[in-house]
Formats: structure tokens, sequence, C-alpha cells
């Protein structure tokens, strides 16, 4: 039976609604993961998405930015939200859900973007998203008796073709050595597996984000691979396929990231 997951960096849930329901009418995932909601929890628009079959909701709301939800039609347990760096943003949340006989820990992530300027002495924020880099290496993906899935938008395209130019993305941020680096000792510390570069190999281009800034973002294509999908080990060959549905960023009122999908048979 298949099974699927989708991550999506939505850019403010109330203002882009429209959107979301036109995804999970056309899509149909059993999840789906957003970051940036914008929105504290009372705001959040639970009821048209809970119409929609979405029953389970867990979400760690902010006033005016930040914010991470879980909307799912199979029953969510366990709800933890981590707060990196000790600073009360709403950048995490997890839930347990079971599946095939299977117990899964999944984690929503919005790790911080880090500013303009790849250097922590004179910009806080690219010190801020570095150390909560450091904080999630301490996340394992091999628990007792659970598996694990990670998504979200983690703010840094690690791989040469996560990017529309390697040598020209060096020193902007998202793609610096110093995060590139710290995102895949995340990965190893924590035994995780990259399952977007499992289907799709590591010398072809893969974008999820295209900017705003760009006049005609689809012919420019300067995209970055921004969102993520990982999980522990066990569950690598139950993957069927990702899909990373770029013509969302063309919709009415687009996010600048689009949906990832990942689809498992279990």
């Amino acid at each position: 039976m298949r099974f699927s997951i989708t991550t999506w960096n939505i850019n403010s849930v109330r203002l882009r609604l429209p959107i979301v329901e036109q995804f999970l009418v056309r899509e149909k995932p059993d999840i789906l993961c957003l970051q940036e909601i914008k929105c504290r929890a009372e705001e959040f628009p639970l009821e048209p998405l809970q119409a929609m079959g979405y029953e389970h909701i867990v979400l760690h709301g902010q006033k005016g930015y930040h914010g991470v939800a879980i909307i799912s039609k199979v029953p969510l347990s366990e709800d933890h939200r981590q707060d990196y760096c000790k600073v009360g943003d709403a950048r995490h949340i997890s839930a347990i859900f079971e599946r095939g006989g299977r117990r899964i820990r999944l984690h929503n992530f919005y790790v911080p973007a880090g500013g303009d300027e790849p250097d922590r002495a004179i910009n806080p924020k690219f010190g801020h998203k570095l150390d909560f880099v450091e904080e999630m290496k301490a996340l394992k993906a091999d628990m007792p008796g659970v598996s694990s899935i990670l998504v979200g938008d983690l703010n840094i395209a690690p791989l040469e073709h996560d990017v529309w130019s390697h040598k020209q993305m060096l020193k902007i941020v998202s793609h610096t050595p110093v995060e590139t680096e710290g995102l895949t000792e995340v990965m190893a510390k924590g035994g995780w597996l990259d399952l977007m570069r499992q289907h799709v190999p590591a010398s072809e281009k893969l974008y999820t984000w295209w900017s705003y800034r760009a006049k005609d973002w689809e012919a420019a294509n300067k995209g970055r691979r921004l969102d993520h999908i990982w999980s522990s080990p066990e569950l690598g060959p139950l993957l069927e396929n990702i899909e990373v549905l770029k013509e969302a960023r063309g919709w009415n009122r687009p996010s600048d990231h689009v949906p990832v999908t990942a689809t498992f048979r279990m």
C-alpha cells in the first residue's frame, strides 16, 4: 500500500490557503508538513483542512513569522517541539504515526535562513543558523523501536548540483562550505538517509526553491534545493518515488518553495 508525505514551505498558510487546498485536492498526500506558517496556533485554519479529511493536526505556531505544522489523515501521537538555540522560535515539531506495523517519528524543521552575509562576526543571523545546525547534529535517526523521517526547509543546498551554479554560490548563504559541511555532518552523525538523492543522482540538478527576485523564475531557473526529506536507513528500500512539483511555483500567489512528496510502499 502506498503512503505519501509532503513537505512545503508555504510562506503564510492563511495567505496561501487556496493553493494548499488546491494541492491537497489534486495530490492527496497522507501527511502534509508545512513550514513558515506565520501564525499563532489559534489563527491556524484548522476547520477547512479538517473538512478535507486532514483531521489530525499538530502545530507549533508563532505570531507574525516562523511556525511549523503537521497535517495528517492518519492519527498522530506524542507531539513534541524542540526549542533549538533556546530563543523561543517555532522551528520544529515532531509526532509519531503508525503505518505498516511500524511506529515512525516524523520531524518537521524550519532552519533559519541566515541573512545575507555569511560571516557570524558581522551577521548574528548567520551565527544563529550555524548554531542551530550544530544542535541538529545530536538528532539520531535510529531510535529503539521507532523509525524516523525528517522533512522541512533546511535552508541549505548541500551538494554541488543542488544549486544552479556551484562556483557562483560558494559565498552565498545556503551554499557556503561551512553550511554544507555542517548539514552533511548532521546527516552523518544522525545516521540519516537523503531520500531525495536516492532516486535522483547527485550529478543531476535538483531544485525546490526559486527566488521571488527573478523577473522570470522559470526562464532563469536559478534554483536551489533547500527543502529536504530524510529517513532512517531501513525506510530507504520502501521509497517508491520523490516528486518535486515545480509547476506550483507558477500558481496564483505562490510560495517561493514548491511541494516535495515522498511516496513509500508500507
